[in-house]
């Protein structure tokens, strides 16, 4: 039984700080299923279900749920329950009418962001690398698992405005200075601004960002952390009303 616990089960202490659950309550939390995004940047959908919209009172009801077909994620059914969910999902619930985007708070959580009808048919994706395969095709190779073929001449770090579920391209948003960045992580995760400079050094050091936010203030990260959500402004809502 140990071992069984140690494969399906994660045990709540080592659960990561984001997720909505107490760590004396159990012993044992969901363990997430190997998928797009990592343990650390995720949600399993039991706990999306069961503890942050509270539409299951418990494990089996959240289940029944998902066995349903009533939960999509980026437009498409997903019925386990261990499936991670991350940064940019797109999560609906049509027997609700409930929709969702998964987004980083100032605390760099992942909470669920309601978002209006017309807006779950799109997902951003950054662009982290591209690859050329059989045919000379370029595949660009998403943050969120994804990949898509494209012809157009994009950069790693640009952003592509993806049609869901036909991940097909709508638009994209360029990384560069002017555009409107969303921060992913570091101390500065969850807030916005305009990139004011973008740093290129010509050493192991990291290539760092320039932001500057509403109110005028500048900070540094690393250009890394910049996910590019805009040009004069941001094409998603923003938790918090940014």
């Amino acid at each position: 039984m140990a071992k069984m616990g140690s494969r399906k089960h994660l045990k709540r202490y080592k659960s990561p700080k984001h997720w909505p659950i107490h760590p004396k309550e159990d012993k044992w939390t969901v363990k997430p299923a190997a998928g797009p995004h990592s343990i650390e940047s995720s949600l399993p959908l039991l706990i999306v279900i069961r503890d942050i919209l509270e539409i299951a009172d418990n494990s089996r009801e959240a289940k029944r749920i998902l066995n349903n077909g009533e939960i999509l994620v980026d437009g498409h059914v997903r019925k386990d329950y261990k499936f991670p969910v991350g940064f940019m999902d797109v999560i609906q619930i049509p027997k609700t009418g409930g929709n969702y985007r998964v987004l980083p708070d100032e605390k760099g959580r992942l909470v669920l962001h309601p978002i209006p009808e017309e807006n779950v048919s799109f997902k951003l994706c950054k662009i982290e690398d591209k690859t050329i395969i059989k045919g000379g095709k370029t595949q660009l190779n998403l943050h969120d698992g994804k990949n898509c073929l494209s012809d157009e001449s994009f950069s790693a770090g640009d952003v592509i405005n993806l049609k869901l579920p036909e991940k097909e391209i709508n638009d994209a948003i360029k990384f560069e200075e002017g555009n409107i960045g969303l921060v992913t992580g570091g101390k500065h995760i969850g807030e916005i601004g305009k990139i004011k400079e973008i740093i290129i050094t010509k050493s192991a050091r990291p290539n760092t960002a320039v932001i500057e936010t509403a109110e005028k203030k500048t900070f540094l990260t690393l250009k890394d952390y910049v996910f590019v959500i805009g040009k004069e402004e941001p094409v998603i809502s923003l938790p918090g009303g940014k």
